[in-house]
């Protein structure tokens, strides 16, 4: 048995015991993972500090080490997540759809937890307790394994949360860690389909394309996130300035910050100058086409096709002048990883049309697309976001943790 398989095993073992948990038991749990996480916020800071330590020494971005950070304050907001899981309808057991059949029977369809899953996930801790409180709460257990920059942080949350939960009377292996980051045993866990239900990759493009490209288990895709605004012709130019500059710098290195900016070309004269001098100031690099470079000057770097295609995570942005909506969509639809996508304007008829031919999970319309988030959407916290079409679509809550189970109840029929 391999190192993954004993911890599958082990997941297989304690999921009966957590999806058989009462609403109440589950959360008593996760009160007492949120508890021990502000108890022991100086043990999780001196754990994180050897992350960044690694971090700096290994020449990771100011970004990125910012992703890997945990002070009190982040702690606290982490646990205050959980307490959100806790206030959330407990989706076990609640009936889809009912009905009576001529023949007298009673059919029910009700949700049921998704059963072990595997979670492979990059850089932010945070992650660690969103996710096993997420599983925790929708009755599944999880197995966890967080990158190698994360280590320290990701081993000693998992064991604060299973000596909480131990605590609160479950069993501890609903929740487990693989304390192991290289890479045959992350393929151990790609193809662990004997105790695995589903597995859940969220982060870069270059770990969602190994786990689809390698994975034996069932995987909902996360993650990858190359955003776009278009700012159109009728667009309120303080409004596209306020949304760019959210949608780009007030996190850079999340999912659902821009990448790309495009501008109506009836209009990128006036605005591009005015989102430009909003993007100095926090040295936003601009990568453009010719016609942003005619209107902006020399600042602009060439844009490529590679920058258009690119996920940057950081204060670097890849910009178009186009001669109309449909240029847009199509630029859109060539580059856009179907996360999330935004059109400013003051038209409702491009408004309904951008949102009608724009696939992607999450279609704004004068939004930031910064809201792209479980807790935004009022689903607590999240496990991801989900950018495919099969069972989960955009921010996935406790809901797109289950499964449905059909319930037949009869009074002796036969066919």
């Amino acid at each position: 048995m391999t190192y993954i398989e004993e911890l599958g095993a082990k997941a297989k073992a304690a999921e009966g015991a957590i999806a058989a948990a009462s609403a109440m038991e589950k959360n008593a749990a996760l009160k007492a993972i949120a508890d021990a996480l502000n108890e022991n916020a100086a043990r999780i800071i001196e754990e994180n500090k050897k992350d960044i330590a690694a971090a700096e020494a290994n020449g990771i971005s100011k970004v990125m080490t910012d992703r890997l950070m945990l002070d009190e304050k982040r702690i606290a907001g982490i646990a205050e997540g959980v307490f959100g899981v806790i206030k959330l309808d407990d989706p076990i057991g609640s009936v889809d759809y009912g009905t009576v059949r001529p023949n007298g029977l009673k059919i029910q369809k009700v949700r049921v937890p998704l059963g072990t899953i595997g979670i492979i996930f990059e850089s932010r801790p945070n992650v660690t307790v969103d996710a096993a409180a997420l599983c925790l709460k929708s009755g599944n257990t999880c197995i966890l394994r967080g990158g190698k920059e994360a280590y320290h942080s990701n081993k000693v949350l998992c064991e604060i949360m299973r000596s909480a939960v131990k605590s609160a009377g479950l069993p501890e292996d609903i929740i487990q860690f693989v304390d192991d980051t290289t890479r045959e045993v992350t393929t151990q866990l790609m193809k662990c389909s004997k105790y695995l239900d589903v597995l859940i990759p969220r982060g870069g493009a270059g770990l969602i394309k190994a786990v689809t490209e390698n994975a034996t288990v069932p995987v909902i895709e996360t993650g990858v996130g190359n955003c776009h605004v278009f700012v159109d012709e009728s667009a309120d130019p303080e409004m596209a300035v306020n949304i760019v500059d959210n949608s780009k710098t007030q996190r850079p290195s999340v999912c659902n910050a821009i990448e790309s900016l495009l501008v109506h070309e009836k209009c990128a004269e006036k605005i591009l100058p005015m989102i430009k001098a909003r993007l100095d100031e926090h040295n936003v690099e601009i990568r453009g086409c010719e016609k942003t470079k005619a209107i902006l000057g020399e600042c602009v770097v060439p844009a490529t096709e590679e920058d258009y295609a690119t996920e940057f995570l950081d204060y670097i942005i890849a910009v178009k002048v186009v001669k109309d909506i449909d240029e847009a969509i199509a630029h859109i639809s060539k580059y856009s990883t179907k996360h999330s996508e935004c059109i400013v304007t003051n038209s409702l008829a491009n408004a309904e049309k951008f949102q009608k031919r724009i696939d992607a999970a999450c279609v704004y319309v004068n939004s930031s697309t910064r809201f792209t988030d479980g807790s935004e959407f009022g689903f607590g916290a999240e496990i991801g976001i989900s950018t495919q079409k099969l069972h989960a679509r955009g921010p996935m809550g406790l809901k797109e943790l289950t499964s449905v189970k059909y319930l037949i109840n009869g009074n002796g029929q036969i066919r």
